[in-house]
């Protein structure tokens, strides 16, 4: 049974960092395309950055402005999002999702993890 937790969310000042994590079980690491996605409350999800098995990387660049990177381990099976530099419109619930790399749909969600920035 495949299972994805996110974990790492707090509340921070602006100009803070934090750094989330998305562990996934039951999932064959190399066979998986992994983004995070964000919401915040009344707006839509977006995307925030993506990674694929061998490490390939995509950003929404208008939103993260170089201010975050993604990377993965996948001996260990997660997927990390490090934010630097935080702004109170980061302020959302950051959800990791998991797709087969050839598969055009996210298959697996996490419940996600609250990110808070204060001004």
């Amino acid at each position: 049974q495949v299972h994805v937790a996110e974990s790492g969310g707090g509340v921070v000042q602006a100009g803070g960092s934090l750094r989330l994590s998305c562990a996934a079980s039951g999932l064959l690491s190399s066979r998986y395309f992994v983004s995070w996605f964000r919401q915040a409350p009344g707006k839509e999800r977006e995307f925030v950055a993506s990674i694929s098995w061998n490490g390939d990387n995509t950003y929404n660049k208008n939103s993260i402005r170089g201010r975050f990177t993604v990377s993965r381990n996948n001996a260990k099976n997660t997927v990390d999002l490090q934010m630097n530099d935080l702004k109170p419109e980061d302020t959302a619930l950051y959800l990791c999702a998991a797709r087969p790399n050839d598969g055009a749909d996210y298959e697996y969600w996490g419940q996600g993890t609250q990110v808070t920035v204060s001004s």
